[in-house]
């Protein structure tokens, strides 16, 4: 025992993980468009190669809900064969960046880019799921998903089988939200499996008319990818996919890493052995055809509450979900397709960061705003171009905010005026500077000095140049401009 001290606390930990893993790894993958096991596969790959490699030691990989929108609308424009294909480039991409050592730069992303890309994640899979728990076919875009909910109410007020199916996902959402108040050692079974196991038994026990999950077994769901699908890679669309699943899978496994580094007091996470340790997960996931996956907040987190203390929790966890998919893969085909709606419905609420947009209103409205368009943007577009708009506004903000620049004019009635500029000259303020300098008068000597600026980028100082040679009247002094030190 004491060449693994933590073995008890360890192995404890990985049984709730594995617990908290099923029904999400299941969930992720029906509302993916893609066959339920290949959600397990990517469990088990984040659990057995992830979870032994070094990066950050308490977080667990898996199918995530944030991937969700993304893997959906990639399978819906390229097909399930090429899946496999795009999560094995974006696997060798974060395996190159990890190697690279620019997996720290992804500490450098706006966090209300973040939370808008999670919050507008949150939007589309709460409208999709909505419509899975009806068992009505959602719209395909992320707007058409939101209007058209008024008349899927309607549509299933008037059809019964709509109707229950849509009452077994509200009960399973109640019992997620109630489970957190009944007593700490009922807690003890997760609540996302109780309520599926409780909707799984009463779907079976009253022979209700629900959908359920279809199996094709590990075998039969597994395709690698072909000659035919790797033909795909000559065409320049499928390498946007690749490079979007590349920077969300990336920058939400290292943000998860941040958090969860919070939630414990071991280890840190080394950033780019941990962008290594998701690069060569997600290699394996694309040669299987599985998921992708990212580090995923809600297993990490139950990892450190149960009281793991080395990554040999995530790996049984990963051996757990091996054995349940093998030996029990019938268990599936009894689970009903609203309960996996209702969670990813909850799943998706909790992406929603409400606290976080009420704190950056208070204090910082812009980074409030970029929060909100970042997320109106993926659910009016799309997830990776709601992401470049969110970064694209992020950048802007910050440029423009780096660039206070103040002009002083001091005129003393008698020789020369002189004007003071200092701070950082770029060219988003030089509308604000040449109109203060060309309001000067052109009949009066002028002193223009530029001592006082810290940065004068080359547009600034060719506009100030090129206004100093024609400012002055004929018969005037020419304008003198006093280099920055």
């Amino acid at each position: 025992m004491t060449k693994f001290p933590y073995l008890r606390q360890d192995f404890a930990a990985s049984i709730v993980v594995f617990l908290v893993a099923v029904p999400l790894c299941i969930g992720v993958a029906v509302a993916s468009g893609v066959p339920a096991e290949l959600g397990l596969v990517t469990g088990i790959v984040g659990g057995l190669v992830t979870g032994l490699m070094r990066g950050s030691s308490l977080q667990v990989s898996g199918p995530a809900a944030g991937m969700t929108v993304l893997v959906y609308e990639a399978v819906s424009e390229f097909g399930v064969s090429a899946l496999g294909v795009i999560v094995l480039m974006a696997g060798l991409l974060q395996l190159l960046m990890g190697f690279l050592r620019v997996g720290r730069w992804f500490r450098a992303i706006s966090v209300s880019v973040v939370e808008g890309m999670l919050c507008g994640i949150g939007l589309v899979i709460i409208a999709g799921q909505v419509y899975a728990a009806a068992g009505l076919k959602a719209p395909d875009t992320g707007l058409g998903k939101i209007a058209g909910l008024p008349g899927a109410f309607v549509d299933a007020l008037g059809n019964t089988t709509a109707l229950i199916s849509l009452a077994i996902g509200a009960g399973t959402i109640a019992v997620i939200v109630l489970w957190k108040k009944l007593p700490a050692r009922v807690q003890a079974t997760p609540g996302a499996l109780a309520a599926v196991v409780l909707a799984t038994i009463a779907t079976a026990a009253f022979s209700l008319p629900v959908a359920t999950v279809e199996v094709e077994g590990l075998l039969g769901a597994i395709q690698p990818p072909g000659a035919e699908a790797l033909g795909q890679l000559a065409s320049p669309a499928i390498w946007g996919t690749i490079i979007a699943f590349t920077l969300i899978a990336s920058a939400e496994s290292l943000f998860s890493a941040a958090a969860v580094d919070r939630l414990h007091d071991g280890p840190r996470t080394q950033y780019n052995k941990e962008m290594v340790a998701q690069g060569a997960g997600n290699t394996v996931c694309g040669l299987l055809g599985a998921l992708p996956m990212t580090a995923v907040i809600v297993r990490s987190s139950a990892n450190v509450n149960a009281g793991a203390k080395t990554k040999a929790s995530r790996v049984l966890h990963g051996v757990w979900l091996l054995l349940f998919t093998a030996a029990l893969p019938w268990a599936l085909a009894l689970i009903p397709l609203p309960a996996l709606a209702g969670i990813l419905v909850h799943a998706g609420w909790k992406l929603i960061p409400f606290r976080q947009i009420a704190e950056l209103w208070r204090d910082y409205k812009s980074e409030a705003l970029i929060l909100v368009v970042t997320a109106v943007s993926i659910v009016a577009v799309n997830m990776f171009e709601g992401v470049l708009i969110g970064l694209a506004l992020s950048v802007v903000k910050s440029a423009w905010e780096s660039s206070h620049v103040k002009l002083e004019v001091i005129d003393k009635g008698a020789g020369p005026i002189q004007a003071h500029l200092s701070g950082n000259a770029t060219f988003l303020r030089l509308p604000k500077i040449l109109d203060s300098l060309e309001a000067l008068p052109q009949d009066r000597p002028i002193e223009v000095h530029l001592s006082g600026l810290h940065h004068l980028d080359h547009a600034c100082r060719t506009a100030l140049e090129s206004w100093a040679e024609r400012h002055s009247a004929p018969g005037t002094e020419p304008v003198k401009v006093t280099e920055p030190t």
